[in-house]
């Protein structure tokens, strides 16, 4: 059933038009992604959509009572609140509930009236049924999943990082129920394994979804359909990410085979007629009408496939060789006052190596970085560089930009001894042309000046790149283009990245920044070969892995398999047990509910406050069986 009907909308600013005449609608429970270069118009629709934003032309149907929540992907989100009194705050109805049934309680205490009993009874049971019970966890659960520490929800919103802060605003979105979710960019300030929990949530989630992601990952996980923005209009493509990709260069190759085939055959009539005319006879003059007219009728049906948006165009160049060892890392550890943030870090990068170092966010990637840099002095062990080693460096906060100055000074100053016709053509490969070139560094979006960061990479003359979160501001088309540079790279890398679709492609080793056993900040752990491989060694320690002989693992798992079965059916005979007690308490409550509101004790206080208490006591121990009952369901589905 459609939820959101979108028919023939355009949007313009000034003399550019963002999209023209679209068309499409989203189902209960789509999980659609929107994906496009910067700047063709996703975030411009979802405003379109929430009514930010006016349209010219068409219509945007919503179903009646549809509750729709968006997420932008920059906000200065904040409050005087923690993070968990935040999120708290979307169930306020449920603390006025405990409040109305605390009130109840009292009263009660003092004198069962029977009015008082029957609005106890159906707040509690509608309490219950909305989730009362496990509203709290829930949002504490949201939060750990996005990445949180337990530490850090109590911390007041103004303390967090902007980053942070997002995520306590994507987690009272996600917690919103609401029917339909607009979500920009969620997945930016999420490491990996925030990220894949947002999947997991965003997958099982009830209502529909639309995502602007530039995560291919992320999008080939959770999607069902993918809208394309390009030139103007919109594409619809059944499928996750990967499917689109093959569906559109399947669509562009038959688009550009017909069109082809049409234009020569064009060619071939247009050559008959040419003939006919040298002939010069009455007849062929008749032939040459005819022929005309056909061409007429081919070219009203010609159509002239789109052309690709323009495309980022670079490659990465080593000055010289490095020696056989690029990059020796022997037992570094880094510590902040008594606060150990890695320890023992130990690292060889060969020539030629494609490494990636992994780990959530506040690990201490980029605090190695800069050890190995030279910029930072680690409190214990030591990196060495290898012969001939010239490092080249990009860093996440394209710090490296001067603010004041334009894309052509940045790059004429860097590299003082290039040409003006030089410059024009390094930043023209990087989209920067024309006048363009002369555009302030301050006014770039994020992904324009992480363009001119990786052109002033590209001119620089080094042989080891060291790159931080690469990928970060980047579109879909210039993270691919910088996929195929970096796989004709001859020269070494190290690559900071959460970008599993960009790692899977490049790496040949993994570096994984995981908890130290004794508590003590990080540990690396080395993992040769690529993404997937690394995936298969994690699956393979999160389960118990014992040498055992052929007949034992036999015995084990027949055992196992018997204490599994065990285990389900006295689940199953607990929830049975469970389920029969709940009745019991649920009649015996009911039986003494009525007993009140017959009237037969109007005279008796003693015996209706006694009846009162009861029915309160079992109140309470129908809602600590139902928790119980609910959890034992969870486990046995």
């Amino acid at each position: 059933m459609s939820i959101l009907t979108v028919s023939g909308l355009s949007k313009s600013f000034s003399s550019r038009t963002i999209f023209s005449d679209i068309s499409f609608r989203v189902e209960n429970n789509d999980k659609i992604g929107v994906v496009g270069v910067n700047g063709c118009g996703k975030t411009t629709l979802f405003r379109t959509l929430m009514g930010l934003e006016d349209f010219e032309n068409g219509s945007v149907i919503k179903e009646r009572r549809l509750s729709v929540s968006y997420m932008a992907q920059h906000s200065d989100y904040t409050s005087q609140k923690n993070p968990m009194e935040e999120v708290l705050s979307l169930f306020s109805h449920f603390e006025e509930m405990e409040n109305e049934l605390e009130k109840l309680n009292e009263k009660l205490e003092l004198y069962p009236d029977r009015s008082w009993l029957e609005a106890q009874h159906k707040l509690t049971e509608r309490y219950i049924s909305e989730g009362g019970m496990t509203y709290k966890s829930r949002c504490r659960a949201t939060l750990l999943g996005l990445g949180f520490l337990e530490s850090e929800l109590s911390l007041p919103l103004e303390k967090l990082s902007g980053g942070q802060r997002t995520r306590v605003l994507l987690a009272k979105i996600l917690l919103s129920g609401s029917d339909l979710l607009l979500l920009d960019e969620p997945t930016n300030h999420l490491d990996v394994h925030a990220i894949q929990w947002l999947e997991d949530f965003l997958s099982s989630y009830k209502g529909a979804v639309m995502v602007i992601s530039h995560d291919r990952y992320f999008l080939d996980k959770i999607c069902n359909k993918i809208y394309e923005l390009e030139n103007e209009t919109l594409r619809e493509y059944k499928g996750n990410y990967t499917k689109f990709k093959e569906q559109k260069a399947l669509d562009r190759l038959s688009a550009q085979r017909e069109y082809d085939k049409k234009q020569k055959e064009i060619e071939r009539i247009e050559g008959i007629i040419e003939q006919q005319k040298r002939f010069g006879q009455e007849r062929n003059f008749v032939t040459i009408k005819s022929k005309q007219k056909q061409i007429e009728h081919i070219k009203a049906t010609v159509v002239e496939p789109e052309k690709d948006p323009d495309e980022v165009s670079f490659a990465f160049k080593a000055c010289s060789e490095t020696g056989q060892d690029a990059l020796i890392v022997e037992n570094v550890t880094q510590k902040f006052g008594d606060r150990t943030l890695f320890s023992n870090v130990n690292m060889l990068i060969k020539a030629k190596d494609r490494a990636f170092i992994v780990g959530p966010n506040g690990s201490g990637k980029t605090t190695l970085f800069r050890i190995i840099l030279g910029e930072q002095i680690p409190t214990g062990g030591i990196c060495k560089n290898g012969a001939r080693v010239k490092y080249g460096y990009y860093d996440q906060n394209i710090s490296g930009l001067d603010m004041s100055k334009t894309i052509f000074d940045e790059i004429s100053d860097s590299f003082p001894t290039m040409t003006n016709g030089q410059i024009r053509s390094a930043l023209g490969t990087f989209l920067f042309r024309g006048d363009e070139v002369f555009k302030e560094i301050s006014k770039l979006s994020g992904g324009e000046r992480a363009r001119v960061e990786l052109a002033k990479l590209m001119l620089c003359k080094t042989n080891f790149l060291i790159l931080d979160e690469p990928t970060n501001h980047l579109d879909i088309a210039s993270k691919e283009a910088l996929e195929d540079a970096l796989l004709e790279y001859d020269g070494t890398m190290l690559v900071v990245s959460h970008d599993r679709y960009f790692i899977n492609k490049l790496a040949t080793q993994i570096y994984a920044m995981e908890d130290s056993p004794q508590g003590q900040g990080s540990i690396v752990v080395h993992y040769p070969g690529g993404y997937e491989n690394y995936l298969a060694e994690l699956e393979k320690k999160n389960q118990t892995v014992r040498p055992e002989t052929s007949k034992q693992s036999k015995e084990n798992e027949y055992y196992k398999k018997k204490a599994e079965d065990s285990d389900r059916r006295k689940r199953k005979s607990k929830i049975a047990k469970i389920e029969t007690e709940l009745e019991t308490l649920d009649s015996e409550k009911h039986m003494l509910e009525q007993k009140l509101s017959d009237g037969s004790l109007a005279d008796d206080y003693e015996k209706m406050l006694e009846i009162s208490e009861r029915i309160a006591a079992l109140t309470e121990s129908y809602g600590n069986l139902y928790s119980e009952w609910e959890k034992l369901v969870e486990e046995d589905t």
